[in-house]
């Protein structure tokens, strides 16, 4: 799980940054892909990332019997 969400990381950071000019003609909301991903789209990408690792953790704290409230 935590190389699977390295790789989504690796590939908001740096694969759009490595490929902006081939993604300059998609476009997201009306603004070209790479410059919505390097103003909003990476930090929405981080938080869902964030989110979805302290659930995950949490399902697992709790099926171990670790969690907080154990």
């Amino acid at each position: 799980m935590t190389g699977a969400l390295l790789s989504v990381w690796f590939l908001a950071t740096f694969g759009v940054s490595w490929f902006a000019r081939d993604l300059q003609a998609l476009t997201l909301l009306g603004f070209p892909f790479p410059f919505f991903m390097a103003a909003q789209g990476a930090l929405l990408i981080y938080l869902l990332l964030v989110g979805f690792y302290a659930w995950r953790m949490g399902k697992l704290d709790k099926k171990y019997g670790v969690g907080e409230d154990a």
